[in-house]
């Protein structure tokens, strides 16, 4: 799968996401180690730390069904051309050894990024 077929899953993910406050639609696939794909869409809450981010819930997804190193991480948000993780997000991507994410890099535009660029310096577990 290339990386304008992932981040092209996640638009379409994008599309379930529940966005009635901000109006900014994200969703997300991330690429476990085995190959095994999983998809999240953002749920926001009035109660703005109750918001789930859809990286989260993708990754979430892939722990559930037993996922423990994550390949890859691609997010898309169908209001922005070119949007990334948050901080939140990118601390959950140390715990799983997220090697790299794919993101918009404007329009048309796809963008693989090491995941040492996307948050360097970065603490976690041991085997990291």
């Amino acid at each position: 799968m290339t990386d304008a077929d992932l981040y092209a899953e996640a638009l379409s993910a994008a599309e379930g996401a529940y966005a009635p406050y901000s109006n900014y639609r994200v969703g997300a696939v991330v690429v476990a180690e085995d190959g095994r794909r999983f998809t999240g869409a953002n749920v926001e809450n009035a109660a703005y730390p109750s918001t789930l981010c859809a990286e989260a819930v993708a990754i979430g997804s892939a722990v559930a069904a037993g996922a423990r190193v994550i390949d890859t991480v691609a997010v898309a948000c169908l209001d922005d051309d070119s949007c990334m993780p948050c901080g939140n997000c990118r601390q959950m991507m140390v715990e799983f050894e997220v090697k790299r994410v794919v993101a918009g890099a404007g329009p048309g535009a796809v963008r693989s990024i090491p995941f040492e660029e996307v948050l360097p310096d970065s603490f976690g577990p041991d085997h990291l």
